[in-house]
């Protein structure tokens, strides 16, 4: 018998399906498989908890790359902080950084919220062809919004 879990994954798939994402395909396909074969809820907590860092480890492993294969080294480096562009990318770098940080306290500390994040980054990547960084960045997004909400209303 489907549960629920079970038939909000199969919407999810075919929403990525139709979408042609292949990240969110794979991602609910491996969800499904694990659900389907019986795996013990431990498997999903540690998903859950330790998720998130494993995909950054991945996205940090996949931009340093090419510093590790030689393919950027320091005469780049040199080179771009002579552009104004690289310098926005550092500050919007920075920033993303902090933003996350926010959102990770966000997710921790009001884990009910990640139900709108995960939809809104579910349709941003299936409609709109986004990424899947969506729900730590906007947590952290949200946090700020909240806290900025917090402040005036103590006014």
């Amino acid at each position: 018998m489907l549960d629920q879990a079970l038939i909000f994954l199969f919407i999810l798939l075919a929403i990525a399906v139709m979408a042609k994402n292949n990240s969110l395909i794979i991602a609910v396909a491996v969800l499904l498989i694990i659900k389907v074969a019986g795996m013990d809820q431990r498997v999903f907590d540690t998903l859950q908890s330790k998720g998130i860092n494993w995909g950054i480890t991945i996205i940090t492993i996949a931009v340093l790359a090419p510093i590790a294969s030689g393919s950027i080294g320091f005469k780049d480096l040199v080179e771009a902080v002579k552009s104004p562009y690289a310098w926005i990318a550092l500050g919007a770098g920075m920033l993303v950084a902090v933003v996350a940080k926010g959102g990770i306290t966000l997710l921790t500390d009001d884990p009910h919220i990640t139900v709108a994040l995960v939809i809104g980054t579910v349709l941003a990547v299936a409609l709109f062809k986004g990424v899947a960084v969506g729900p730590l960045i906007g947590a952290g997004i949200a946090y700020f919004a909240m806290k900025f909400f917090e402040w005036v209303s103590s006014f």
